[in-house]
């Protein structure tokens, strides 16, 4: 494996699922690491791992993406660290109840996770991408997010969001050598669902997707220049 490093890749939501495949692949491509997410023993056991199997560094921090104190916290390091060339902004939360049997302040922190904290940390990197050069964006929308009926509308809402940002960001970002992408996975058989309150077992086998099959889907449309994957 070449020792050539492509530069530093975050990746926010690390510590299971999609988010720790992908910080996976990516050591494997030849990114060092910055993973983000709260749980910080989890964390630890994917940058030994990861490490160990890669050789690339691996570098932790522990943070509540859902706490304002947090993403500030987040926001400055990257701001502040030369070396990132890529973001995989993957952390957010889902739910499946109605809209009329949801809980306000849950939905709140819903947005707070899914939107504002995608948005900011996108702040915080993409003018040092562009300065240098280039870099990658991965945005981790949904498929609610251009059918927001088929779960809780707000979630529906808050991937839409991420999946017109990032079009957005596309369109902006074209002729400066950053590469955009949202993703927009389907059922995929994550802890998402125990969350949502929807185990992933109550949902029909043929429509589910491993996780992993569904970041080397991801990442196989990104390498073909795709937008939305």
């Amino acid at each position: 494996m070449s020792n050539a490093s492509k530069g530093t890749a975050v990746v926010t939501g690390a510590s299971t699922g999609i988010g720790a495949i992908y910080a996976q692949r990516l050591a494997q491509r030849g990114y060092d690491l910055i993973v983000v997410a709260r749980n910080r023993a989890r964390l630890e056991k994917l940058a030994t791992r990861i490490s160990d199997e890669t050789g690339r560094s691996v570098e932790i921090v522990t943070a509540d993406l859902g706490k304002d104190e947090d993403i500030r916290r987040v926001e400055a390091a990257l701001r502040n660290d030369a070396s990132i060339t890529a973001l995989v902004n993957n952390a957010g939360i889902g739910a499946a109840l109605p809209l009329l049997n949801s809980d306000v302040d849950t939905m709140e922190a819903m947005i707070k996770l899914n939107v504002v904290a995608l948005t900011r940390l996108t702040y915080a990197v993409v003018p040092g991408l562009v300065a240098r050069g280039g870099g990658t964006i991965i945005n981790i929308a949904s498929i609610a997010g251009v059918a927001p009926e088929i779960l809780n509308g707000v979630y529906g809402g808050s991937k839409s969001f991420v999946v017109a940002f990032t079009q957005s960001l596309r369109h902006e970002l074209a002729d400066k050598g950053v590469r955009v992408q949202a993703v927009l996975p389907g059922a995929t058989r994550t802890e998402f669902w125990d969350v949502a309150g929807q185990p992933v077992e109550n949902l029909p086998e043929q429509i589910v997707m491993d996780a992993a099959d569904m970041v080397d889907a991801a990442l196989a449309g990104i390498d073909q220049g795709e937008t939305i994957t």
